[in-house]
């Protein structure tokens, strides 16, 4: 699987660099995002910018790993997702559930904010 990682002060771009995600490469994504929840205040941004497609399986792993990041008192958010998958996460109920912006720069605006509110309210 080919992606790109920029790391800032308070989170990581990954940008994925591939048009499908097959079984395998879901997996590798999984791994990948859960190994951040091992640091210490790692809040992921992913930018599926160059997906052009996206299965079930890829989706219900997408929503349990955010939610593992927000039980955790992190941020994961999904920017810059192509018209077909976005509507294939909304056909299939996945993207009201999701945390989704449509640029890679709204995407860090929210992780910022959720920080700004963990900071207030812990």
């Amino acid at each position: 699987m080919n992606f790109k990682i920029s790391t800032k002060e308070i989170l990581h771009i990954i940008s994925l660099k591939e048009v499908e995600l097959s079984a395998n490469m879901t997996v590798e994504l999984q791994v990948l995002l859960l190994k951040y929840l091992s640091e210490p205040a790692s809040n992921i941004v992913l930018n599926l910018e160059s997906l052009s497609s996206l299965n079930s399986l890829t989706a219900e792993m997408l929503l349990e790993i955010q939610q593992k990041f927000y039980d955790l008192k992190r941020s994961l958010v999904i920017c810059c997702m192509q018209q077909a998958v976005e509507a294939f996460l909304e056909e299939n109920g996945f993207l009201e559930q999701m945390n989704t912006t449509p640029t890679e720069s709204e995407a860090c605006d929210i992780v910022q904010m959720e920080e700004i509110e963990r900071e207030l309210f812990s």
